[in-house]
């Protein structure tokens, strides 16, 4: 939040002065999401910041006029968040860090930290079904060329804090890469 404000004051625009900033958060709940634009939507507000891709998905399905602008670090395109990179369309525009296209080179070096693994679990976030339909899609293509096994163990986001030791009793000593989390909703 500090940078998003240093951000705003950098434009000229100081929070109680010359903007109002109405705050939302799902805290993980993202059945709340849409309910928590609707408001926003119903208040008129000028434009929709959305800091993931649940969140701008929330904010797409709710309205066609407001500008939303997300950040996100899986691929827009891929889950129907934008159109194209070039050419987003409609109220709809942001950034990617593209973190799910990395996925090869994560399971690249963890193979080499952990040569002898078969194996590989993957803590997935369901709640946020998106986001973990596209890293375990990302995740078993890039396992093929390495002949690993993807094991998907799905995770709430206060487990993806936790070691994935905890998180997957059930799977002793088999290497977890985490998945992002995800849940909040703020609006400038």
């Amino acid at each position: 939040m500090a940078a998003f404000h240093r951000g705003l004051n950098e434009a000229a625009f100081i929070e109680g002065q010359n903007v109002a900033i109405e705050y939302r958060w799902a805290e993980n709940h993202y059945d709340r999401l849409p309910m928590l634009v609707a408001d926003l939507v119903q208040r008129k507000v000028a434009l929709i910041a959305a800091p993931d891709i649940a969140s701008a998905l929330a904010a797409k399905a709710a309205t066609t006029t407001i500008p939303i602008v997300f950040n996100t670090a899986t691929n827009p395109v891929a889950v129907g968040l934008v159109a194209s990179f070039n050419r987003p369309g409609g109220n709809v525009t942001g950034i990617t860090s593209l973190n799910t296209e990395v996925a090869s080179k994560r399971l690249e070096l963890l193979h080499e930290v952990v040569p002898k693994a078969s194996t590989i679990g993957l803590l997935a976030n369901q709640a946020n079904p998106q986001l973990a339909h596209v890293n375990i899609a990302d995740m078993q293509a890039a396992s093929r060329s390495l002949a690993l096994q993807i094991l998907v163990l799905n995770a709430s986001s206060n487990a993806l804090e936790e070691p994935a030791s905890t998180a997957a009793p059930q799977c002793p000593g088999v290497p977890a890469p985490r998945m992002p989390r995800a849940g909040r909703i703020r609006r400038s």
